[in-house]
């Protein structure tokens, strides 16, 4: 198979794999990988999974690799408060949440870090579409509940106040009541204090 078949074939990807390969043509060599790389065609993000050079890296084809790379995972912590606009800094490394084992991947286009959550955590994400680029992200609303379950030393007014978060945005468009619904899935008393006190902040502001 041509590249430019195997391009064409693959167009609706933005990460495609060495299996995507193999279930469109079964005798692919793929040697040829190592190949088109050395010519610039596909560039490797991880061992077995590849993108196009010509693909336009943004925050939103980041989050889809993200995705891909490892799978039950979606973009929360960080990432989600960089993209929610609720945090003023760029984000260095693509944050998400995984009912895997906490993992980190370095590659060329950045770093890629999952933290793990108890399977039963495992929700409150929605899926945004972009063209063809489709992309697991958690709501808001999880996606704070997510950041202070892991990270319990936010713990007082001060230590909220340093993440230098947008009370404006927050009390504009944080669903208290949805947040609140999915707290009760946490069962854990020392969250509930903690985003208590984040809501009290938020609704003084």
């Amino acid at each position: 198979m041509q590249f430019l078949e195997l391009k064409q074939k693959l167009s609706d990807q933005i990460v495609f794999t060495s299996n995507d390969i193999r279930k469109i043509d079964p005798a692919f060599y793929l040697s040829r990988l190592t190949e088109w790389q050395k010519k610039g065609y596909i560039k490797k993000i991880i061992k077995g999974h590849y993108i196009f050079t010509d693909t336009e890296i943004d925050e939103i084809v980041l989050f889809s690799i993200a995705n891909r790379i490892y799978p039950s995972s979606y973009i929360s912590l960080e990432s989600s408060f960089r993209y929610y606009n609720i945090i003023p800094e760029g984000v260095f490394s693509i944050t998400s949440v995984t009912a895997r084992n906490t993992y980190r991947f370095s590659t060329d286009m950045g770093e890629f870090k999952y933290q793990k959550l108890m399977p039963s955590l495992f929700f409150g994400y929605n899926i945004i579409s972009r063209g063809k680029i489709k992309v697991k992200i958690a709501f808001l609303e999880k996606a704070m509940l997510d950041y202070f379950y892991l990270h319990p030393e936010i713990s007082d007014k001060e230590s909220i106040d340093g993440l230098r978060l947008n009370l404006d945005i927050l009390s504009k468009d944080l669903d208290q009541k949805k947040m609140m619904d999915y707290l009760s899935s946490f069962n854990n008393k020392s969250l509930e204090r903690r985003i208590n006190l984040l809501i009290e902040i938020i609704n003084d502001n």
